[in-house]
C-alpha cells in the first residue's frame, strides 16, 4: 500500500483506490456536486454531494472501508472533518481524486450510475 498519513488523514493514491475497487474492499464516495458527478466520475463511486453532506445518511459500507473522493482532494478533507465531528471514524481519501484518475487515463462513467 502506498498510503501516507498526515494530521490523522490517510492519503490513498490511484493504485490503492484501483485495488480497493477491484477487490471490493472500499466504498468510494464522491463528494463533488451532482452536475460534476454526472459529467464524469470514477466507476464504482457513489455520489454524496458535499453541499448536502450528512454523515448520518452515508451509504451502508458493510465491511468496506469508506474512502472520499472529489475533484482534486480538497473537498474530501471537509467531508472527513464533518464525518469525524459526527463521531464517525472515517479518515481516508483519494488524494488526487478525479483529476488524478483522468490524468492517468483511467475510464470514467457519466450520468447517475456508479
Amino acid at each position: 500500500m502506498s498510503a501516507t498519513s498526515h494530521n490523522g488523514v490517510i492519503d490513498l493514491d490511484i493504485d490503492d483506490v484501483k485495488r480497493g475497487l477491484a477487490d471490493g474492499s472500499l466504498l468510494l464516495i464522491d463528494v463533488r456536486e451532482t452536475d460534476e458527478y454526472r459529467a464524469g466520475h470514477i466507476p464504482g463511486s457513489v455520489s454524496v454531494p458535499l453541499s448536502t453532506f450528512d454523515p448520518d445518511a452515508l451509504p451502508e459500507a458493510g465491511e468496506r472501508r469508506v474512502v472520499f473522493s472529489c475533484n482534486s482532494g480538497g473537498r474530501t478533507l471537509r467531508a472527513i472533518a464533518a464525518a469525524q465531528a459526527a463521531g464517525l471514524g472515517l479518515n481516508e481519501h483519494y488524494k488526487g481524486s478525479y483529476k488524478d484518475w483522468v490524468a492517468h487515463g483511467e475510464p470514467v462513467n457519466t450520468g447517475d450510475e456508479p
